[in-house]
């Protein structure tokens, strides 16, 4: 239920969850959102931390950066190089 009442949650979390749920359902986005809160949990409790919610903003500039370090070790895997298109706006410019 918890994972579930994320869908419209602007934290971390709830752009976890919309972005599985585009990939590969409902159901299984609030299966691995369920999971990820459980380990989040279980963590907090073995290790005595606190949560520090990032938020949304920070969760996609963090995905933001892995999907680009990813394209970029696929073109070098490739023999090709990434080049920014200056035609297109950058997000915030």
């Amino acid at each position: 239920m918890a994972s579930f009442s994320l869908q419209r949650s602007q934290t971390g979390l709830g752009g976890f969850l919309r972005r599985i749920k585009s990939r590969h359902g409902g159901a299984k986005a609030v299966t691995a959102t369920a999971r990820k809160i459980a380990v989040i949990f279980y963590t907090l409790l073995s290790k005595g931390m606190e949560y520090v919610e990032s938020g949304l903003q920070q969760y996609e500039e963090h995905y933001k950066e892995r999907i680009m370090k990813s394209l970029q070790k696929r073109a070098r895997d490739l023999g090709m190089m990434l080049v920014p298109d200056p035609n297109v706006a950058r997000e915030g410019s």
